[in-house]
């Protein structure tokens, strides 16, 4: 799964060493934050998909990793199954107009971004750890003799 990697200037999205692999790929992506114009939260990514694999790695319903060209552009995606996705549009980014992730982080990720990031890097997924529950108080059990 990938890791999103946040700071005041940049997104970074960074891969496994098999998504590198897959999406024949050897440096992570990087946007920049100012190039971001929207970010959405589906259930279903691969009706997002569009163009074919140049290069990357296509198993129908399973994975989908790589730049994908067409006739709109270029596009990044890591798509895994059918699992809750996050779909970022770029302008002005040299590389894609469109970047495609399977994560469980999306919402996160989108409160994310609309908040001022600091100087340092943060890990995504630390904003989306919730806090420890405190134990509910029970009905007071009548004593038996």
């Amino acid at each position: 799964m990938v890791t999103l990697l946040l700071d005041a200037t940049q997104l970074e999205v960074v891969l496994s060493a098999t998504e590198h692999l897959l999406a024949f790929r050897k440096q992570n992506v990087a946007l920049e934050r100012s190039q971001i114009v929207k970010v959405q939260l589906t259930d279903d990514a691969w009706t997002w998909l569009r163009g074919v694999p140049d290069p990357g790695t296509y198993i129908p319903s399973a994975a989908a990793m790589g730049t994908w060209k067409s006739a709109g552009g270029r596009d990044f995606a890591v798509i895994r199954r059918r699992r809750p996705s996050v779909v970022i549009d770029l302008e002005g980014n040299d590389e894609f107009q469109r970047v495609i992730l399977t994560t469980r982080h999306g919402l996160a990720l989108v409160k994310a971004l609309r908040m001022d990031a600091g100087d340092e890097l943060a890990d995504v997924t630390e904003m989306t750890a919730k806090p420890a529950r405190k134990p509910r108080a029970g009905k007071p059990r009548p004593a038996q003799a």
